[in-house]
Protein backbone atom coordinates (compact mmCIF):
# COMPACT_ATOMS: atom_id res chain seq x y z
CA UNK A 1 0.00 0.00 0.00
CA UNK A 2 1.08 3.26 -1.22
CA UNK A 3 2.06 6.22 1.23
CA UNK A 4 -1.00 8.03 -0.45
CA UNK A 5 -3.62 5.14 0.06
CA UNK A 6 -5.59 4.97 2.99
CA UNK A 7 -7.44 2.43 4.32
CA UNK A 8 -10.78 2.84 5.83
CA UNK A 9 -13.81 0.39 6.80
CA UNK A 10 -17.63 0.53 5.28
CA UNK A 11 -18.84 1.70 8.24
CA UNK A 12 -16.05 4.87 8.15
CA UNK A 13 -17.10 5.78 4.70
CA UNK A 14 -20.47 5.83 5.10
CA UNK A 15 -19.73 8.35 8.15
CA UNK A 16 -17.84 10.65 6.00
CA UNK A 17 -20.53 10.72 3.09
CA UNK A 18 -22.99 11.20 6.23
CA UNK A 19 -20.66 14.37 7.16
CA UNK A 20 -19.64 15.62 3.60
CA UNK A 21 -24.25 16.07 2.72
CA UNK A 22 -24.52 17.47 6.05
CA UNK A 23 -21.94 20.41 5.96
CA UNK A 24 -22.90 22.20 2.70
CA UNK A 25 -20.69 25.04 4.20
CA UNK A 26 -17.28 23.38 4.68
CA UNK A 27 -14.31 24.34 2.67
CA UNK A 28 -13.48 22.24 -0.50
CA UNK A 29 -9.69 20.86 0.31
CA UNK A 30 -7.07 21.76 -1.69
CA UNK A 31 -4.35 18.42 -1.39
CA UNK A 32 -4.70 15.70 -4.28
CA UNK A 33 -7.51 13.38 -3.49
CA UNK A 34 -6.56 9.98 -1.80
CA UNK A 35 -7.01 6.59 -2.83
CA UNK A 36 -9.18 4.89 -0.81
CA UNK A 37 -9.08 0.83 -0.18
CA UNK A 38 -12.58 -0.52 1.45
CA UNK A 39 -12.95 -3.22 4.24
CA UNK A 40 -15.14 -5.38 5.26
CA UNK A 41 -16.72 -5.27 9.02
CA UNK A 42 -14.48 -8.81 9.85
CA UNK A 43 -11.37 -6.80 8.27
CA UNK A 44 -11.90 -4.12 10.32
CA UNK A 45 -12.30 -5.80 13.14
CA UNK A 46 -8.87 -7.77 12.52
CA UNK A 47 -7.11 -5.08 11.97
CA UNK A 48 -8.37 -3.40 15.36
CA UNK A 49 -7.64 -6.61 17.11
CA UNK A 50 -3.73 -6.40 16.04
CA UNK A 51 -3.65 -2.49 17.04
CA UNK A 52 -4.93 -3.61 20.49
CA UNK A 53 -2.28 -6.46 20.51
CA UNK A 54 0.39 -3.65 19.68
CA UNK A 55 -0.64 -1.70 22.35
CA UNK A 56 -0.39 -4.04 25.06
CA UNK A 57 2.90 -5.40 23.76
CA UNK A 58 4.32 -1.81 23.90
CA UNK A 59 2.80 -1.47 27.90
CA UNK A 60 4.03 -4.68 28.49
CA UNK A 61 7.67 -3.10 27.63
CA UNK A 62 6.60 -0.33 29.45
CA UNK A 63 6.08 -1.90 32.72
CA UNK A 64 9.35 -4.17 32.48
CA UNK A 65 7.68 -6.57 34.84
CA UNK A 66 9.29 -4.73 37.59
CA UNK A 67 6.26 -3.95 39.91
CA UNK A 68 5.07 -4.93 42.77
CA UNK A 69 2.63 -7.92 42.93
CA UNK A 70 -0.53 -6.54 44.32
CA UNK A 71 -2.74 -7.56 47.16
CA UNK A 72 -5.09 -10.17 45.45
CA UNK A 73 -6.83 -13.44 45.85
CA UNK A 74 -5.41 -16.43 46.18
CA UNK A 75 -4.68 -17.94 42.32
CA UNK A 76 -7.09 -19.70 40.63
CA UNK A 77 -4.95 -22.99 40.20
CA UNK A 78 -4.68 -23.15 44.48
CA UNK A 79 -7.97 -22.55 44.58
CA UNK A 80 -9.36 -25.96 43.89
CA UNK A 81 -7.96 -27.36 46.87
CA UNK A 82 -9.70 -29.73 49.50
CA UNK A 83 -8.69 -27.62 52.51
CA UNK A 84 -8.92 -24.40 51.38
CA UNK A 85 -10.81 -22.57 53.88
CA UNK A 86 -8.26 -23.89 56.36
CA UNK A 87 -5.59 -23.15 55.19
CA UNK A 88 -6.34 -19.59 52.92
CA UNK A 89 -9.29 -18.41 55.04
CA UNK A 90 -8.57 -15.96 58.01
CA UNK A 91 -10.75 -18.03 61.07
CA UNK A 92 -10.37 -15.26 63.97
CA UNK A 93 -9.57 -11.42 62.18
CA UNK A 94 -10.13 -10.03 58.87
CA UNK A 95 -7.56 -7.60 57.65
CA UNK A 96 -8.07 -5.71 54.37
CA UNK A 97 -10.89 -5.65 51.74
CA UNK A 98 -10.82 -9.60 50.90
CA UNK A 99 -12.90 -10.95 53.86
CA UNK A 100 -13.85 -7.42 55.56
CA UNK A 101 -17.49 -7.96 54.74
CA UNK A 102 -17.65 -11.51 55.74
CA UNK A 103 -20.20 -12.28 58.40
CA UNK A 104 -19.05 -14.75 60.69
CA UNK A 105 -15.57 -12.72 61.24
CA UNK A 106 -17.70 -9.95 62.60
CA UNK A 107 -17.54 -10.50 66.17
CA UNK A 108 -13.33 -10.25 66.13
CA UNK A 109 -13.86 -7.27 64.73
CA UNK A 110 -14.52 -5.34 68.10
CA UNK A 111 -11.02 -6.29 68.82
CA UNK A 112 -9.96 -3.51 66.37
CA UNK A 113 -11.11 -0.43 68.07
CA UNK A 114 -9.65 -0.97 71.74
CA UNK A 115 -6.55 -1.85 70.01
CA UNK A 116 -6.17 1.25 67.75
CA UNK A 117 -7.43 3.41 70.62
CA UNK A 118 -4.37 1.77 72.54
CA UNK A 119 -1.94 2.13 69.50
CA UNK A 120 -3.40 5.97 69.09
CA UNK A 121 -2.82 6.99 73.12
CA UNK A 122 1.14 5.19 72.60
CA UNK A 123 1.83 6.54 69.51
CA UNK A 124 1.51 10.50 70.84
CA UNK A 125 -0.53 12.03 68.52
CA UNK A 126 -4.09 12.72 67.89
CA UNK A 127 -6.51 10.13 65.66
CA UNK A 128 -6.81 12.79 63.27
CA UNK A 129 -3.51 13.38 62.82
CA UNK A 130 -2.60 9.45 61.60
CA UNK A 131 -5.89 9.34 60.10
CA UNK A 132 -4.98 12.37 57.81
CA UNK A 133 -1.53 10.80 57.08
CA UNK A 134 -3.57 7.71 55.66
CA UNK A 135 -5.93 9.64 53.52
CA UNK A 136 -3.09 11.91 52.04
CA UNK A 137 -1.76 8.76 50.15
CA UNK A 138 -4.88 6.93 49.18
CA UNK A 139 -3.86 7.31 45.68
CA UNK A 140 -0.87 5.30 46.09
CA UNK A 141 -2.08 3.42 48.92
CA UNK A 142 -5.00 2.05 46.30
CA UNK A 143 -2.38 1.07 43.48
CA UNK A 144 -1.40 -1.80 46.07
CA UNK A 145 -4.77 -3.75 45.41
CA UNK A 146 -5.58 -6.12 42.31
CA UNK A 147 -8.67 -3.55 41.53
CA UNK A 148 -10.86 -6.52 41.50
CA UNK A 149 -10.33 -6.61 45.59
CA UNK A 150 -11.40 -2.80 46.31
CA UNK A 151 -14.03 -1.88 43.37
CA UNK A 152 -16.87 -2.44 45.38
CA UNK A 153 -15.92 0.25 48.80
CA UNK A 154 -15.88 3.74 48.39
CA UNK A 155 -12.35 6.24 49.03
CA UNK A 156 -13.58 7.41 52.95
CA UNK A 157 -14.36 3.36 53.78
CA UNK A 158 -11.56 2.36 51.97
CA UNK A 159 -9.37 4.63 54.07
CA UNK A 160 -10.88 4.20 57.15
CA UNK A 161 -10.09 0.36 56.83
CA UNK A 162 -6.51 0.59 56.16
CA UNK A 163 -6.28 3.18 59.00
CA UNK A 164 -8.10 0.84 61.70
CA UNK A 165 -6.53 -2.30 60.49
CA UNK A 166 -3.15 -0.87 60.71
CA UNK A 167 -3.13 0.87 64.05
CA UNK A 168 -4.70 -2.53 65.55
CA UNK A 169 -2.30 -4.65 63.50
CA UNK A 170 0.63 -2.46 65.01
CA UNK A 171 -0.31 -2.74 68.53
CA UNK A 172 -1.38 -6.38 68.28
CA UNK A 173 2.08 -7.51 66.90
CA UNK A 174 3.83 -5.08 69.83
CA UNK A 175 1.57 -6.81 72.37
CA UNK A 176 2.41 -10.37 71.40
CA UNK A 177 6.03 -9.57 70.95
CA UNK A 178 6.25 -7.90 74.56
CA UNK A 179 3.80 -10.69 75.79
CA UNK A 180 1.21 -7.97 76.85
CA UNK A 181 -1.74 -9.45 75.34
CA UNK A 182 -3.60 -10.17 78.86
CA UNK A 183 -3.32 -6.49 79.10
CA UNK A 184 -5.38 -6.16 76.26
CA UNK A 185 -7.83 -8.98 77.37
CA UNK A 186 -7.43 -11.17 74.65
CA UNK A 187 -7.60 -14.78 75.22
CA UNK A 188 -4.31 -16.89 74.11
CA UNK A 189 -6.61 -18.94 71.35
CA UNK A 190 -7.82 -15.62 69.64
CA UNK A 191 -3.86 -14.50 70.24
CA UNK A 192 -2.77 -18.02 68.33
CA UNK A 193 -5.52 -17.67 65.47
CA UNK A 194 -5.09 -14.16 64.98
CA UNK A 195 -1.58 -14.78 64.54
CA UNK A 196 -1.94 -17.18 61.55
CA UNK A 197 -4.71 -14.73 59.95
CA UNK A 198 -2.02 -11.82 59.95
CA UNK A 199 0.27 -14.52 57.04
CA UNK A 200 -2.63 -15.57 54.99
CA UNK A 201 -2.19 -13.88 51.12
CA UNK A 202 -6.21 -12.79 51.19
CA UNK A 203 -5.70 -11.38 54.46
CA UNK A 204 -3.39 -8.15 53.90
CA UNK A 205 -2.89 -4.65 53.64
CA UNK A 206 0.02 -2.63 51.86
CA UNK A 207 2.90 -2.59 54.39
CA UNK A 208 3.07 0.78 53.45
CA UNK A 209 0.29 1.88 55.72
CA UNK A 210 2.06 0.37 58.22
CA UNK A 211 5.36 2.60 57.79
CA UNK A 212 3.29 5.38 57.56
CA UNK A 213 1.86 5.11 60.67
CA UNK A 214 5.17 4.23 62.29
CA UNK A 215 7.15 7.42 60.75
CA UNK A 216 4.25 9.51 62.52
CA UNK A 217 4.39 7.74 65.92
CA UNK A 218 6.71 8.61 68.79
CA UNK A 219 7.85 4.99 69.57
CA UNK A 220 8.69 4.32 66.22
CA UNK A 221 11.98 2.57 67.72
CA UNK A 222 9.81 0.18 70.18
CA UNK A 223 7.50 -0.24 67.25
CA UNK A 224 10.00 -1.91 64.63
CA UNK A 225 11.94 -3.37 67.27
CA UNK A 226 8.45 -5.39 67.75
CA UNK A 227 7.65 -6.00 64.56
CA UNK A 228 10.91 -7.52 63.99
CA UNK A 229 10.45 -9.89 67.35
CA UNK A 230 7.04 -11.18 66.10
CA UNK A 231 8.23 -12.10 62.78
CA UNK A 232 11.30 -13.81 64.12
CA UNK A 233 8.39 -15.47 66.76
CA UNK A 234 6.58 -16.97 63.17
CA UNK A 235 8.96 -17.72 61.08
CA UNK A 236 8.76 -21.08 62.08
CA UNK A 237 12.53 -21.91 63.77
CA UNK A 238 13.13 -22.89 66.74
CA UNK A 239 13.52 -19.96 69.57
CA UNK A 240 16.98 -20.75 70.15
CA UNK A 241 17.60 -19.59 66.84
CA UNK A 242 15.18 -16.35 66.67
CA UNK A 243 18.18 -14.07 67.27
CA UNK A 244 20.06 -15.34 64.18
CA UNK A 245 17.79 -13.86 61.95
CA UNK A 246 18.74 -10.44 61.44
CA UNK A 247 16.99 -8.51 59.08
CA UNK A 248 16.82 -4.22 58.92
CA UNK A 249 13.12 -3.83 58.51
CA UNK A 250 13.27 0.22 57.67
CA UNK A 251 15.50 -1.14 54.46
CA UNK A 252 13.17 -3.38 53.47
CA UNK A 253 10.37 -2.49 50.88
CA UNK A 254 7.86 -5.34 51.42
CA UNK A 255 4.13 -5.37 49.53
CA UNK A 256 2.68 -6.65 52.92
CA UNK A 257 3.55 -8.74 55.91
CA UNK A 258 3.61 -12.31 54.35
CA UNK A 259 6.32 -10.77 51.66
CA UNK A 260 8.13 -9.40 54.55
CA UNK A 261 7.81 -13.21 56.52
CA UNK A 262 8.91 -14.97 53.60
CA UNK A 263 12.04 -12.78 53.55
CA UNK A 264 12.91 -13.74 56.99
CA UNK A 265 12.27 -17.58 55.91
CA UNK A 266 14.79 -17.50 53.52
CA UNK A 267 16.69 -14.50 55.15
CA UNK A 268 20.83 -15.86 55.44
CA UNK A 269 23.21 -13.37 56.32
CA UNK A 270 26.47 -14.97 55.02
CA UNK A 271 28.87 -13.44 52.18
CA UNK A 272 28.04 -16.83 50.53
CA UNK A 273 24.47 -16.22 50.31
CA UNK A 274 25.02 -12.49 49.15
CA UNK A 275 27.75 -13.77 46.47
CA UNK A 276 25.35 -16.34 45.11
CA UNK A 277 22.78 -13.31 44.96
CA UNK A 278 24.94 -11.60 42.31
CA UNK A 279 25.73 -14.63 40.61
CA UNK A 280 22.40 -16.08 40.00
CA UNK A 281 22.11 -16.42 36.55
CA UNK A 282 25.43 -17.85 36.22
CA UNK A 283 24.80 -19.91 39.01
CA UNK A 284 21.68 -21.18 37.44
CA UNK A 285 23.18 -22.46 33.97
CA UNK A 286 26.09 -24.10 35.68
CA UNK A 287 23.62 -25.76 37.96
CA UNK A 288 21.89 -27.10 35.23
CA UNK A 289 24.47 -28.50 33.34
CA UNK A 290 25.38 -30.32 36.34
CA UNK A 291 21.61 -32.00 36.99
CA UNK A 292 22.52 -35.07 34.25
CA UNK A 293 20.57 -37.61 36.22
CA UNK A 294 17.01 -37.62 37.22
CA UNK A 295 16.55 -38.68 41.19
CA UNK A 296 15.84 -41.92 42.08
CA UNK A 297 15.68 -41.76 45.77
CA UNK A 298 12.14 -41.90 47.51
CA UNK A 299 12.27 -41.11 50.77
CA UNK A 300 14.60 -40.31 53.92
CA UNK A 301 14.56 -44.49 54.67
CA UNK A 302 16.87 -45.04 51.21
CA UNK A 303 18.99 -42.20 51.75
CA UNK A 304 19.70 -43.60 55.44
CA UNK A 305 20.66 -46.98 53.88
CA UNK A 306 22.89 -45.34 51.53
CA UNK A 307 25.00 -44.55 54.35
CA UNK A 308 23.76 -40.61 54.42
CA UNK A 309 23.15 -38.72 57.62
CA UNK A 310 21.28 -35.91 58.78
CA UNK A 311 22.46 -33.19 60.44
CA UNK A 312 20.49 -29.87 61.25
CA UNK A 313 22.40 -26.44 59.68
CA UNK A 314 23.58 -23.63 61.27
CA UNK A 315 20.66 -21.02 60.64
CA UNK A 316 17.11 -21.66 60.00
CA UNK A 317 17.37 -19.75 56.54
CA UNK A 318 14.92 -22.18 54.30
CA UNK A 319 18.04 -21.74 51.60
CA UNK A 320 20.61 -23.03 54.00
CA UNK A 321 20.76 -26.86 52.58
CA UNK A 322 24.51 -28.44 51.57
CA UNK A 323 25.26 -31.93 50.86
CA UNK A 324 28.95 -33.29 51.24
CA UNK A 325 29.94 -36.73 50.71
CA UNK A 326 33.01 -38.24 52.40
CA UNK A 327 34.51 -42.20 51.66
CA UNK A 328 31.56 -43.87 51.86
CA UNK A 329 28.95 -41.25 54.03
CA UNK A 330 27.24 -38.74 52.77
CA UNK A 331 26.22 -36.22 55.26
CA UNK A 332 23.20 -33.63 54.45
CA UNK A 333 21.99 -30.51 55.97
CA UNK A 334 18.60 -29.18 56.65
CA UNK A 335 17.78 -26.26 58.38
CA UNK A 336 15.44 -26.54 61.51
CA UNK A 337 11.95 -26.12 61.15
CA UNK A 338 9.30 -26.20 64.26
CA UNK A 339 5.88 -28.00 62.56
CA UNK A 340 2.31 -26.59 64.12
CA UNK A 341 -0.71 -25.89 63.50
CA UNK A 342 0.10 -22.88 61.77
CA UNK A 343 3.08 -24.50 59.53
CA UNK A 344 1.07 -25.08 56.43
CA UNK A 345 -0.74 -22.14 56.39
CA UNK A 346 1.98 -20.06 56.42
CA UNK A 347 4.28 -22.10 53.57
CA UNK A 348 0.76 -22.61 51.63
CA UNK A 349 0.35 -18.96 51.66
CA UNK A 350 3.80 -17.97 51.05
CA UNK A 351 3.90 -20.44 48.08
CA UNK A 352 0.58 -18.90 46.83
CA UNK A 353 2.26 -15.70 47.03
CA UNK A 354 5.18 -16.95 44.78
CA UNK A 355 2.76 -18.25 42.36
CA UNK A 356 0.53 -15.03 41.83
CA UNK A 357 0.82 -14.09 38.48
CA UNK A 358 2.28 -10.70 38.62
CA UNK A 359 4.60 -11.44 41.21
CA UNK A 360 7.88 -11.64 38.97
CA UNK A 361 10.49 -11.04 41.83
CA UNK A 362 9.92 -14.61 43.26
CA UNK A 363 12.67 -17.31 42.74
CA UNK A 364 10.11 -19.76 44.48
CA UNK A 365 12.39 -20.13 47.46
CA UNK A 366 9.93 -21.60 49.99
CA UNK A 367 7.85 -23.91 46.66
CA UNK A 368 11.43 -25.49 45.92
CA UNK A 369 12.15 -26.11 49.77
CA UNK A 370 8.52 -27.50 50.22
CA UNK A 371 9.45 -29.62 47.33
CA UNK A 372 12.64 -30.76 48.72
CA UNK A 373 11.75 -31.48 52.08
CA UNK A 374 8.77 -33.69 50.46
CA UNK A 375 11.10 -35.80 48.51
CA UNK A 376 12.64 -36.88 51.46
CA UNK A 377 9.10 -37.77 53.17
CA UNK A 378 6.87 -40.50 52.14
CA UNK A 379 5.78 -42.17 56.38
CA UNK A 380 5.41 -41.63 59.19
CA UNK A 381 9.45 -43.63 59.70
CA UNK A 382 10.94 -40.90 57.42
CA UNK A 383 9.20 -37.84 59.71
CA UNK A 384 11.17 -39.89 62.72
CA UNK A 385 14.35 -39.69 61.05
CA UNK A 386 14.14 -36.05 60.51
CA UNK A 387 12.91 -35.83 64.44
CA UNK A 388 15.74 -37.44 65.43
CA UNK A 389 18.53 -35.42 63.96
CA UNK A 390 16.75 -32.18 65.30
CA UNK A 391 15.64 -30.94 61.69
CA UNK A 392 12.04 -31.36 62.39
CA UNK A 393 10.45 -30.44 65.95
CA UNK A 394 6.78 -31.98 65.60
CA UNK A 395 4.57 -30.25 68.14
CA UNK A 396 1.83 -31.12 65.19
CA UNK A 397 0.78 -34.70 66.45
CA UNK A 398 1.86 -37.99 65.52
CA UNK A 399 4.89 -38.62 63.15
CA UNK A 400 1.76 -39.62 60.56
CA UNK A 401 -0.14 -36.26 60.40
CA UNK A 402 3.40 -34.56 59.75
CA UNK A 403 3.93 -36.54 57.10
CA UNK A 404 0.81 -36.31 55.53
CA UNK A 405 0.98 -32.01 55.66
CA UNK A 406 3.84 -32.00 53.37
CA UNK A 407 2.82 -34.93 51.22
CA UNK A 408 -0.58 -32.60 50.65
CA UNK A 409 0.77 -29.23 50.44
CA UNK A 410 3.69 -30.07 47.85
CA UNK A 411 0.76 -30.60 45.28
CA UNK A 412 0.89 -28.62 42.05
CA UNK A 413 4.32 -26.82 43.25
CA UNK A 414 6.14 -24.44 41.10
CA UNK A 415 10.07 -24.55 41.51
CA UNK A 416 13.07 -22.96 40.45
CA UNK A 417 15.17 -26.23 38.74
CA UNK A 418 18.48 -24.13 39.97
CA UNK A 419 17.62 -23.49 43.88
CA UNK A 420 18.71 -27.34 45.05
CA UNK A 421 19.86 -28.90 41.95
CA UNK A 422 23.33 -28.64 42.75
CA UNK A 423 21.97 -30.64 46.13
CA UNK A 424 20.24 -32.96 44.30
CA UNK A 425 22.72 -33.85 41.75
CA UNK A 426 25.20 -35.05 44.71
CA UNK A 427 22.47 -36.90 46.65
CA UNK A 428 22.14 -38.74 43.38
CA UNK A 429 25.52 -39.56 42.54
CA UNK A 430 26.23 -40.64 46.01
CA UNK A 431 23.21 -43.01 46.08
CA UNK A 432 23.93 -44.91 42.62
CA UNK A 433 27.73 -45.40 43.61
CA UNK A 434 26.99 -49.18 44.35
CA UNK A 435 30.41 -49.43 46.46
CA UNK A 436 29.69 -46.43 48.92
CA UNK A 437 25.95 -48.07 48.90
CA UNK A 438 27.62 -51.45 50.42
CA UNK A 439 30.32 -50.12 52.67
CA UNK A 440 27.49 -47.94 54.24
CA UNK A 441 25.42 -51.45 54.46
CA UNK A 442 28.13 -53.07 56.24
CA UNK A 443 28.51 -49.82 58.57
CA UNK A 444 24.75 -49.43 59.40
CA UNK A 445 25.10 -53.61 60.41
CA UNK A 446 27.92 -53.64 62.37
CA UNK A 447 29.12 -50.49 63.58
CA UNK A 448 25.73 -48.56 64.32
CA UNK A 449 25.13 -49.15 67.93
CA UNK A 450 27.49 -49.90 70.61
CA UNK A 451 25.67 -53.07 70.40
CA UNK A 452 25.97 -54.36 66.64
CA UNK A 453 29.86 -53.00 67.63
CA UNK A 454 30.37 -55.30 70.72
CA UNK A 455 28.93 -58.32 68.88
CA UNK A 456 31.41 -57.71 65.73
CA UNK A 457 34.34 -57.92 68.82
CA UNK A 458 33.05 -60.54 70.34
CA UNK A 459 32.74 -62.46 66.55
CA UNK A 460 36.43 -61.16 65.55
CA UNK A 461 37.79 -62.37 69.34
CA UNK A 462 35.80 -65.82 68.96
CA UNK A 463 37.36 -66.12 65.41
CA UNK A 464 40.71 -65.63 66.46
CA UNK A 465 40.47 -68.07 69.24
CA UNK A 466 38.93 -70.36 66.91
CA UNK A 467 42.10 -69.58 64.57
CA UNK A 468 44.33 -70.16 67.48
CA UNK A 469 42.83 -73.45 68.56
CA UNK A 470 42.88 -74.74 65.18
CA UNK A 471 46.65 -73.90 64.43
CA UNK A 472 47.96 -75.66 68.11
CA UNK A 473 45.08 -78.54 67.43
CA UNK A 474 47.29 -78.91 63.76
CA UNK A 475 50.76 -78.15 65.35
CA UNK A 476 51.01 -79.30 68.96
CA UNK A 477 53.75 -78.08 71.14
CA UNK A 478 57.08 -80.44 71.22
CA UNK A 479 56.68 -82.10 74.79
CA UNK A 480 60.98 -82.27 74.84
CA UNK A 481 60.98 -78.55 74.33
Amino acid sequence: MSDKETAISIEELCVMKMTQSNDKNSVVSTSKPRKVIIFSAEESSDIAGIDKLATAVEGTKASGQTDKPKIQKVPMVLRGHINFEKFYEPRAVPIGPIHHKDEKLQLAQQYKPRLAARFVKESGKTTTDLYEKIKEEMEELKLFFDPEVIKDYKEDELSWMLFLDGCSTLQFMHGVANNKMREYNIKSDQVAFAQQDLFLLENQIPFKVLTLLIDSSNAKADLNKSIKRFLQMNVMAPSHMWESIDIDIEKEDPTHLLELLQKFAVSQSTKHDELWKKCFPLSFLIREKQNTSQKSFRNMKELREAGIDLKPSKTCSLKDIHFTSICFTGRLKLPPLVVDDSTGPKLLNMIAYEMCPDNFRTDYEVSSYVSLLDSLIDHSNDVKELRSAKILYNLLGSDDEVAHLFNEIATDLVTCPSFYDEVISKIQKHYENKMMTWMAEAYNTHFSTPWTILAFVGALIALGLTFVQTWYTIHPADPGN
